[in-house]
């Protein structure tokens, strides 16, 4: 099989097309050959940064194609099903910029009819968004439509792919949906997603327009940016409100009001899916696949959310088109799946 191998850390030349025999599935793994392998900023982080579990990795977290063979102790019926895989790569060599990757079976959710770029779209971003929408104190711990209907949400960052994530869910769980972009463009890419209401922060004043939405401020902020979001975030969260930081852009810092947080009981929420905890992760992925399941996420223009394909050789491009922060979801076509 040909999959992307990379034995040091360093920038995107240390990533290696490589052939490699089929591995075969262990007790409790399945055995995907891949169609389609999504790219998360965590791609090229962990490129960068994080040890090698076993001398090599190939990365990739997400992905979808079929499950060709199980291991030990594992159905055999799930053979020729359809499946999305998340967390691939986490702390194991086996991604899924590859034909093929073996991944524990509870990391194979069926897919159904639903196609392999939403399948590959799904796993980080999703779930990620999901643990936002899900910490505060007074949100519920599952997602299913009108979980939300009596909640505002602030999304901060509308056009990035837990931007987009967050916006899909919330509306599929009936919430009130407020974002903020930047651009004209990328206003039109937060409607398409489905937020109620867009903001543009560089031409209006959020505080005063989140206010006059939500007068008594929103449940919930999806933050991308606490640095330079923080003193807005802080006028705008209701009693009991949450606001969960899941990136750093802008700044890796922040520094925050005692009082005007300690008098609302308010809650700031960090988030990282990989190490999130493990109920919490299981009711994401049932939830997220209840979502797809139910035609309420969805990928593309259309939904807010531009696909970028890539070939397999091209991994190192689609990587870096990631890290220079390119607008919509990056893909990697593995194989015809």
């Amino acid at each position: 099989m040909k999959a992307i191998v990379y034995e040091r850390s360093g920038d995107a030349s240390v990533l290696q097309l490589v052939d490699r025999p089929v591995p075969e599935p262990g007790p409790g793994e399945v055995l995907v050959r891949v169609a389609v392998s999504g790219v998360n900023p965590t791609d090229w982080k962990a490129r960068e940064a994080w040890p090698l579990p076993a001398g090599w990795q190939t990365p990739g977290q997400d992905g979808a194609g079929v499950v060709e063979a199980v291991g030990a102790g594992v159905d055999q019926g799930l053979i020729g099903e359809r499946v999305w895989l998340w967390e691939a790569a986490w702390q194991r060599p086996w991604g899924t910029a590859a034909e093929y990757t073996l991944v524990p079976v509870r990391q194979a959710v069926r897919l159904a009819d639903a196609s392999f770029d939403l399948g590959a779209s799904l796993g980080i971003p999703f779930l990620t968004a999901h643990r936002c929408l899900t910490a505060g104190e007074y949100m519920p711990n599952h997602l299913h439509a009108g979980a939300l209907a009596d909640h505002t949400v602030l999304v901060q960052g509308g056009a990035g792919a837990v931007g987009n994530a967050a916006i899909q869910l919330a509306r599929w769980a009936d919430a009130t949906v407020i974002t903020t972009v930047s651009t004209p463009e990328k206003a039109q890419l937060a409607a398409a997603a489905g937020a109620s209401f867009v903001i543009n922060y560089r031409e209006q004043d959020v505080v005063e327009e989140v206010r006059k939405i939500a007068p008594d401020g929103v449940h919930t902020i999806v933050e991308v940016s606490a640095a330079k979001n923080a003193a807005t975030d802080v006028q705008l969260l209701q009693r009991g409100g949450a606001v969960c930081v899941y990136a750093d852009d802008g700044g890796d810092e922040v520094t925050l009001p005692i009082r005007p947080l300690m008098t609302p009981n308010a809650r700031w929420q960090f988030v990282l899916i990989y190490t999130a905890p493990q109920a919490a992760k299981a009711q994401a992925v049932n939830d997220v696949a209840a979502a797809a399941a139910q035609g309420g996420v969805r990928v593309g223009e259309e939904a807010g959310l531009p696909l970028h394909h890539y070939s397999l050789a091209a991994t190192a491009a689609a990587q870096e088109s990631v890290r220079n922060s390119a607008v919509g979801k990056v893909l990697i076509k593995t194989s015809e799946g």
